[in-house]
């Protein structure tokens, strides 16, 4: 069985070098770099957004997969964490990707369900995840101009 795709979109609109107001449905809210990257330290800034998103997607999921799987969870705590080279950002020579080189999540799982039973949820939870999907899969970006139908299209997925 085959779903409709679900299309998502966000709007950001610059408010500094550092600073972008974004809004997404009915919510809006701020993206900002650390005092010490040149912000004003306002909101958090774009790699903690994308750790974040693997946290409350997974965070979704997990519930989702226990549930099916007849898994009571009381409590989730989720701990995500990633180390980036800035190299690359900062046109430093370098050997590495310009984003994570990895990232691990921690779930804290307040169950009486077995170790066994956890490891599954967490597995097919990952599986199934749509950010975790994302950020372990390389996925086509594609970069433009707006305005006219001829306009310089950049592959960013090409450039690894």
């Amino acid at each position: 069985m085959s779903v409709k795709p679900l299309k998502v979109t966000v709007t950001g609109t610059s408010e500094s070098q550092t600073r972008l107001a974004v809004s997404a449905r009915h919510f809006s809210f701020v993206i900002d770099e650390p005092v010490t990257f040149g912000g004003a330290d306002t909101g958090p800034n774009p790699v903690e957004y994308a750790l974040a998103s693997l946290a409350g997607c997974m965070n979704v999921v997990i519930h989702m997969v226990a549930q099916e799987r007849g898994v009571e969870v009381r409590a989730l705590r989720l701990t995500v964490t990633g180390e980036l080279d800035t190299s690359r950002l900062m046109d430093l020579p370098t050997e590495n990707r310009a984003g994570f080189q990895g990232i691990d999540l921690i779930a804290e799982i307040d169950s009486d369900s077995s170790a066994a039973d956890l490891d599954d949820v967490l597995r097919l939870s990952a599986l199934r995840c749509p950010v975790s999907d994302n950020l372990s899969h390389a996925t086509p970006i594609t970069v433009h101009l707006a305005g006219p139908s001829e306009r310089t299209t950049v592959e960013v997925g090409a450039q690894r």
